[in-house]
């Protein structure tokens, strides 16, 4: 006999949900009827507009930014031999495409309450072989820049900045983007601005940019507009081997009317997440996430509390099977990538090897956050979590 309660929640609430309305529909359909829907004029309004937005001096936009990070590292002229220093704590294609560069990576632990990549663990990495810093601006909240580029300058090294969660974050009072560094933004669904899927490259250097433009589009010398427009000439060079990474007008659409909506769209993020932790401060069962020590302004891309595991009679996935029974969703970002059986054959690595980001790996979870959230999806949420860490209690 089945005696599991009914949820209170009558339908399922995912952990994210794009925020799409009529002006991205339109202009989609504007380009769809256009009979232009790949890389064209759309695309390049777009970058222009998201580079203003971030005050970066050039963007180049791509299918993902997984796309984008592959071309920056061998813009930036990684390759075999080179060594690229990162966090454990990221999605696993921020270390996939330094392997993919023929290069090595290395990690440098976090700090657990911020998870953030530790400027001085870093610091201890850096050897003769390093040729790049890669921070991860996790969750939407920035690493220590200042920090990183006094080690990069030291050491004559390049910083390119994962700043797949940050859109709209700040650091200091500037815009991630507008730092001297190559940084790669993420538009993907869950991403606080979405096309469908999509990326963009910003840098402050203009060989990099003239070779990440070459790389995205096979080393053509000439956009597919410019060589098919009537003002165009069909003619091309190829400069260098490159890859099919553009990013399709379809996608910059959406995104042109994406961008001006991202503020408020972090404004409604930042005052979900104010609830969270309000709602969660001193709740037995939950470890919150904390601001970092120096000024920033969070984009809060996902919240993530650290489910305290050792107060509790099931472990995080066992929470979110709990919060599934009552129809929330959550999300888990992220396994640490050290952790995955590809990355600890081929590199040796062991869970212990990188004990913060090892606690939080085996904690974290990612409570439902998007704009479009109603105050009863919320409180559904609220509900839920502290009925499954009432219930499941030690």
């Amino acid at each position: 006999m089945n005696t599991k309660a009914e949820p209170k929640r009558k339908t399922f609430l995912p952990f994210a949900r794009p925020a799409v309305g009529d002006e991205e529909i339109n202009e989609l359909v504007d380009s769809i009827r256009s009979g232009w829907i790949t890389t064209g004029p759309k695309v390049e309004r777009f970058a222009a507009q998201f580079a203003a937005y971030v005050g970066g001096k050039y963007a180049a936009p791509l299918s993902s930014a997984t796309a984008g990070l592959h071309v920056a590292l061998l813009a930036h002229g990684v390759g075999p031999g080179d060594e690229v220093i990162t966090t454990p704590m990221t999605f696993a294609a921020t270390v996939n495409v330094i392997a993919l560069c023929g290069a090595t990576p290395i990690l440098a632990d976090i700090d657990r309450r911020t998870l953030q990549i530790r400027a001085e663990e870093v610091a201890k990495k850096v050897s003769k072989r390093t040729k790049v810093l890669l921070p991860v601006h996790f969750a939407g909240q920035p690493s220590d820049l200042d920090a990183l580029l006094e080690i990069a300058h030291g050491h004559k090294l390049t910083v390119i900045e994962d700043a797949a969660h940050a859109a709209g974050t700040e650091y200091k009072g500037r815009k991630i983007g507008s730092f001297p560094t190559t940084s790669v933004f993420s538009f993907h669904p869950n991403k606080n601005m979405t096309t469908g899927e999509g990326g963009m490259v910003v840098t402050d250097n203009e060989k990099v940019f003239e070779t990440v433009s070459l790389l995205k589009f096979h080393g053509m010398d000439r956009n597919a507009w410019k060589r098919f427009d009537k003002a165009g000439s069909a003619r091309y060079d190829i400069a260098l081997p490159g890859y099919k990474y553009n990013m399709m007008d379809i996608q910059a659409a959406m995104g042109l009317h994406q961008l001006p909506k991202l503020d408020g769209f972090n404004d409604e993020r930042r005052r979900r997440a104010e609830i969270y932790q309000r709602e969660f401060r001193g709740v037995a069962g939950l470890l919150l996430p904390e601001a970092v020590s120096y000024p920033a302004r969070h984009a809060w891309h996902l919240y993530t509390p650290l489910v305290d595991i050792d107060r509790l009679a099931i472990d995080r996935d066992g929470f979110m099977r709990e919060l599934k029974e009552r129809n929330i969703g959550s999300g888990l970002h992220y396994t640490a990538v050290h952790e995955f059986s590809w990355h600890a054959k081929t590199y040796g690595w062991k869970p212990d090897d990188y004990p913060e980001a090892h606690f939080v790996s085996e904690r974290i979870v990612s409570l439902p956050l998007f704009p479009t959230m109603t105050d009863q999806d919320q409180a559904d949420v609220i509900e839920a979590v502290k009925d499954v860490l009432r219930t499941f209690a030690r």
